[in-house]
């Protein structure tokens, strides 16, 4: 299949669309605040030293929250637990406690650490960069866990159909 060249961003709209990438669970804790929600803008950006860059949106409250908070904690998750993806990607943390709806623990740094997740890390927050309509949160990654197999993860086709709580 061939296409045109377009002024436009229509041929980078049509190519991401059908991009498929890893889709990440954030959370955040900071003023005795603990928020989170879906990603889809993340990807690890060095390895010695290890880097990792998370695009939060800058309309969402896990992005309030963590402009306030020194880490964050990034959870893989695996098709098992779509409903966990939907829970932090359709509903927004000024209108529901997502956390009173998943089981979850407090980890390191005091972040809240999903107990479904198939692996999680946490990393310090060491610069942020306005990226559009996405703050990007640049990660030392410090402590992690993998819990089960990651071949079968939760991507973008996975949950392109959800109702985001937050527009872009």
């Amino acid at each position: 299949m061939s296409g045109s060249i377009s002024g436009s961003t229509e041929g980078f709209s049509a190519i991401v669309s059908k991009l498929d990438y890893p889709m990440f669970v954030v959370t955040a804790r900071a003023m005795n605040e603990r928020s989170g929600c879906l990603v889809g803008f993340a990807t690890q950006t060095a390895i010695d030293p290890p880097r990792f860059l998370v695009g939060l949106s800058d309309k969402n409250r896990t992005f309030r929250v963590a402009g306030a908070a020194e880490h964050l904690a990034v959870h893989v998750v695996d098709r098992s637990n779509l409903e966990l993806a939907a829970l932090f990607g359709e509903k927004t943390g000024d209108e529901v406690d997502k956390f009173a709806q998943c089981a979850w623990s407090e980890g390191p740094h005091g972040l809240p650490i999903l107990d479904e997740a198939a692996a999680w890390f946490t990393g310090a927050i060491i610069g942020r960069a306005e990226l559009g309509d996405h703050i990007g949160f640049l990660l030392e990654p410090d402590l992690g866990e993998v819990r089960v197999d990651l071949d079968d993860l939760v991507t973008f086709q996975n949950v392109r159909d959800l109702d985001p709580g937050h527009g872009a």
